[in-house]
C-alpha cells in the first residue's frame, strides 16, 4: 500500500480542499452553497477523483482514518453495506434533502489502488453514491471518536472488479514508515489539527557511506535564500451551462470545421512554401552579392584611377623638380644632372650630324657643336661658383647655429629639457653679430651701429687678429663718412666678415666652438693611413679615396674622380643613389645583420641595373628609375647580387608578401599588385 500512497494524494474533506486549492472553481464562480440539484461529488477536486466509471471499486475492510501516524491511509467504504445505504438514502431522500446538501461540503473522496498495470478507480455515479453512504455512516459515529479508536491493520483486502460480474480480492500489505516523509505540499485542519499531504514519497533516503573521518559543514556567508510566491495577474475561470445555471451564449463564437487536410497535403504545402521562401531569399542574397561586387568593382576602379593619378602627379613633380634642379643647381648632384644632360645632348647632336652631313659640312658642324659645348660648360662653371659661395655661407651659418644651440636632454617622462650656459649665450651673441655684419643693402645708420658693436666685442681681447679687425672697421667707418659708394666697399666688408669668422672659430674667444671643430690628428698616428693620389699627386687620408670591390690598390681620390666624370663620362648617380638608399633601408628593417648591401657602391649598383637588368622591371618592363627598387628574391636569405630582383614599388610589395616562392614558380604564375602575369 506504500506505492498507492506515494502516487495518489491523501483523502481530505472535499469542501475544504476545493476552497483552499481551487479558489477559481465552478462553485466559487456561482455560489458558495451547493444547489439542491447538484450532485454531491460535483465539488470535488481532480486530485481525489481520477479515471472513468469503467474501472473497479476500492473496498477496504475498515473505515477511513486520518491519523497522522499512518503514512498512506486509504479512504474507502465497506462494500457489504453499500446497497443497503443506497436504498435507505433513496427512501429518505425527500426528508433528508436539506441535510444531505449541507453535508456535501464535508464529503471525502477515495484514492486509487494500483496493482500491476490495472488502475482501480470509481465512476462518477458510484462515487456520488459511495460518498453519500459514507456520510450516513459517519453521522452515527462521531468523527473524532472514529479517528481516535481506529488503527490501520497491517493487511487489508481490496476487491477489484475484473469484469461486469466478476470480482477479485487482493490482499494489500501496509508498510509502516521508519522515517518522517518530507513535506511536499498540503494543508492543516485548524479545528482538528490534522495535516493533509498532497503527495508523498516511498523512497528511503540514501545514507552517506562512512568515510572514517568526521566531516563538518557550514553555511556560506554570501548566499541568501529567499522564497517568493508568484501568482498570475489576471486569474480567470470558466463556467458551463447545467441544470439550475444559465450562461448566456450571445458573445460566443461559432466555429465550423474546415476542409480536412491530410498529412501529405500539409507537407506538400509546407514544401511549396519553403521553396518560395528559398527562391525569394536566394534572389535577395544574389542581389546583395551582385551589389557588393559592383561596389567593390567601383571602389577598385576608383582606387586604380586615384593611384594612376597619384603616380602621374608624382612623376610630374619629379620631372619638374629635376628641371628646377637643372635650372638652379646648388648641390653636387644637381651639377651631375647638368653634365649628364649636356652629354646626352652632345651625343644626340653628334649622331644627327654624322647621319645627315658629310665631308666639310660635317667638320664645320662638329666645330660649331664643340663651341656650343664650351659655352655651356663655362655657364655651368659660373653657376657652380655662385652655388659654392651660397653653400659656403650656408655652411658657416649652420656651423655657428650649432654652436649656439642650448644643452638638451630627455627626461624620464619623455620631455625635452633645454638649458643655456654662458658659453652658448656667448656663441649666440657672436652668431647674431656675424649675421648682421654679413648682411647687404642695409641703411648706413644700422651698418654703423653694427660696426660699433663688432668693434666693442673684439676689443675685449687684445691680439693681432682683433687689431686688424678694428683697423678695418675704422677704415669702413671713415669711407662711409666720406660717402663712398657701397660697391667700392664690398671687398672691405668681405675681409671684415672673414676675419670675424676666424675670430669666432678660436676657442679662446668662443669656448663652445672647441667641441665642434675638427682637431688635426697626430701625423704619427696617421702615418700608415695616408695614401698618395697619382692623379692630383697629393697625400690624403684613406677616407678621401673610393674603395671599389674589385680593386687591390688605391686609385684616384674623390675629387679626381669627380673631375674625370665632369670632363669625360658625365654620368649622373642620383637615381642609383636613391635606389641604393631604399635598398639599405629595407635591409636594415630585416635586422638579420646583412653586410653585403652596405659595401656596395653607386657604381656597382649602376652596373647591375644597366648591364644585368637593362634598366627595367623584370615583370612590367617599366624603365623609370624613379619607380624601380631592388629587393630580395628570397626574403629568407641575405641580400646579395645573386639574390635580388629589380621591380617597381607595387610589384616589390606584392613580391615580399609571398610566403612560399617555390609554389608560385611551380604554378607558372607570378603575382603583382594589380594583375597576375605569366612567369
Amino acid at each position: 500500500m506504500e506505492g498507492a500512497s506515494g502516487s495518489c494524494p491523501f483523502a481530505v474533506p472535499a469542501g475544504t480542499r476545493a476552497a483552499e486549492q481551487h479558489p477559481a472553481g465552478p462553485r466559487q464562480a456561482g455560489s458558495t452553497e451547493p444547489s439542491d440539484e447538484e450532485p454531491p461529488g460535483e465539488g470535488l477536486d481532480h486530485h481525489e477523483v481520477m479515471g472513468d466509471g469503467d474501472q473497479g471499486v476500492l473496498e477496504p475492510e475498515g473505515p477511513f482514518s486520518a491519523s497522522p501516524e499512518n503514512a498512506s491511509p486509504v479512504a474507502s467504504t465497506n462494500s457489504s453495506t453499500l446497497p443497503e445505504l443506497i436504498r435507505s438514502e433513496r427512501e429518505e431522500e425527500t426528508s433528508r434533502n436539506a441535510v444531505l446538501s449541507e453535508n456535501v461540503t464535508s464529503s471525502t473522496g477515495t484514492g486509487s489502488v494500483i496493482e500491476g498495470t490495472q488502475t482501480v478507480m470509481w465512476s462518477r455515479a458510484e462515487f456520488h453514491e459511495t460518498t453519500q453512504s459514507e456520510k450516513l455512516c459517519l453521522e452515527v459515529l462521531p468523527s473524532k471518536a472514529a479517528q481516535q479508536d481506529y488503527h490501520m491493520p497491517d493487511v487489508i483486502a481490496v476487491r477489484v472488479q475484473m469484469d461486469s460480474d466478476s470480482f477479485h480480492d487482493v490482499a494489500v500489505k501496509i508498510e509502516r514508515p521508519t522515517f518522517r516523509k518530507p513535506f511536499l505540499g498540503g494543508f492543516k485542519n485548524r479545528v482538528t489539527g490534522v495535516e493533509f499531504h498532497n503527495a508523498g514519497s516511498q523512497t528511503v533516503p540514501k545514507k552517506r557511506p562512512e568515510k572514517g573521518t568526521t566531516l563538518f559543514c557550514r553555511e556560506t556567508q554570501t548566499v541568501f535564500e529567499r522564497n517568493r510566491y508568484q501568482q498570475t495577474t489576471n486569474p480567470t475561470s470558466t463556467q458551463m451551462t447545467k441544470r439550475g445555471l444559465y450562461v448566456s451564449n450571445m458573445s460566443d463564437k461559432l466555429i465550423t470545421p474546415g476542409k480536412y487536410l491530410t498529412a501529405e497535403e500539409y507537407h506538400k504545402r509546407r514544401l511549396e512554401a519553403v521553396i518560395v521562401l528559398q527562391k525569394y531569399f536566394r534572389r535577395w542574397h544574389a542581389r546583395n552579392v551582385v551589389q557588393n561586387l559592383k561596389e567593390k568593382k567601383r571602389l577598385r576602379l576608383a582606387w586604380e584611377a586615384q593611384e594612376e593619378l597619384q603616380r602621374k602627379k608624382e612623376k610630374e613633380d619629379k620631372l619638374r623638380m629635376e628641371q628646377e634642379r637643372k635650372l638652379n643647381p646648388k648641390t653636387k648632384e644637381d651639377f651631375e644632372l647638368l653634365y649628364h644632360a649636356l652629354e646626352l645632348w652632345r651625343q644626340e647632336e653628334t649622331e644627327r650630324i654624322n647621319r645627315t652631313l658629310t665631308g666639310a659640312e660635317r667638320k664645320a658642324a662638329l666645330c660649331g657643336l664643340l663651341e656650343q659645348e664650351t659655352e655651356l660648360i663655362a655657364s655651368i662653371g659660373r653657376h657652380k661658383l655662385n652655388a659654392d659661395q651660397d653653400n659656403q655661407q650656408k655652411a658657416v651659418l649652420r656651423f655657428l647655429d650649432k654652436c649656439a644651440q642650448p644643452k638638451r636632454w630627455k627626461a624620464c617622462d619623455g620631455k625635452i629639457t633645454e638649458m643655456d650656459t654662458q658659453y652658448t649665450l656667448r656663441a649666440r651673441e657672436l652668431l647674431e653679430i656675424y649675421r648682421s655684419v654679413s648682411m647687404n643693402d642695409i641703411p648706413k645708420d644700422e651698418r654703423r651701429d653694427v660696426l660699433l658693436l663688432l668693434r666693442g666685442t673684439v676689443k675685449e681681447h687684445e691680439c693681432k687678429l682683433t687689431e686688424e679687425i678694428v683697423e678695418l672697421i675704422d677704415r669702413e667707418l671713415d669711407l662711409m663718412a666720406r660717402e663712398v659708394k657701397e660697391c667700392n666697399l664690398e671687398g672691405l666688408r668681405k675681409r671684415i666678415c672673414t676675419l670675424f669668422l676666424q675670430y669666432i672659430k678660436i676657442p679662446k674667444f668662443n669656448p663652445e666652438v672647441a667641441k665642434i671643430l675638427k682637431v688635426p690628428p697626430d701625423p704619427l698616428k696617421l702615418y700608415k693611413n695616408i695614401h698618395f693620389c697619382r692623379s692630383c699627386e697629393n697625400y690624403l687620408p684613406a677616407s678621401e679615396f673610393p674603395i671599389p670591390a674589385n680593386s687591390r690598390t688605391i686609385g684616384r681620390c674623390h675629387l679626381c674622380c669627380k673631375l674625370d666624370n665632369e670632363a669625360r663620362r658625365r654620368e649622373s648617380f642620383l637615381k642609383y643613389r636613391l635606389i641604393l638608399e631604399s635598398l639599405r633601408k629595407s635591409e636594415a628593417d630585416y635586422q638579420d645583420d646583412a653586410t653585403i648591401v652596405f659595401l656596395v657602391q653607386q657604381q656597382h649598383l649602376q652596373y647591375m641595373i644597366e648591364n644585368i637588368w637593362g634598366c627595367q622591371s623584370a615583370l612590367s618592363a617599366c624603365n623609370d628609375l624613379y619607380d624601380l627598387v631592388m629587393v630580395r628574391w628570397d626574403k629568407q636569405q641575405e641580400w646579395s647580387p645573386w639574390n635580388t630582383i629589380l621591380l617597381t614599388k607595387d610589384e616589390a610589395d606584392a613580391h615580399l608578401k609571398l610566403d612560399n616562392l617555390q609554389e608560385v614558380i611551380s604554378d607558372g604564375l607570378f603575382f603583382s599588385s594589380s594583375k597576375t602575369l605569366p612567369f
